[in-house]
């Protein structure tokens, strides 16, 4: 059984940004193939929720936050989740090598 996936705003804004840097950088074929990896692997974890690491972020918001990587060949990308009986809510998607605790407390875009 699969949970249904929830995909907070800024999770959309942080997946539109990284579409659109692949897609200007390395072509609307990588850019797709994104799209297709992303899916798949919100896909595996609406069916096993557990898969990722719970992360341990000092930050009351960010309490029993769980992360996992994107399917090869963008590994580099994490995707920030929580689950509950009924839903996987999916939080943020970025860059592994970011300053994670604070960017993930800030909105998407002000890099």
């Amino acid at each position: 059984m699969s949970l249904p996936i929830q995909r907070s705003p800024y999770f959309e804004e942080d997946f539109s940004a990284c579409y659109e840097w692949y897609l200007e950088r390395a072509g609307k074929e990588i850019a797709d193939r994104l799209v297709d990896c992303v899916d798949q692997t919100l896909e595996d974890l609406s069916q096993h929720p557990g898969l990722g690491r719970r992360r341990r972020f000092r930050h009351p918001d960010l309490k029993g936050l769980r992360s996992f990587g994107v399917s090869p060949p963008f590994r580099a990308l994490i995707i920030f989740y929580w689950f509950t009986d009924r839903e996987l809510i999916v939080e943020r998607l970025m860059h592994g090598s970011r300053d994670l605790p604070r960017r993930l407390l800030e909105a998407p875009g002000l890099d």
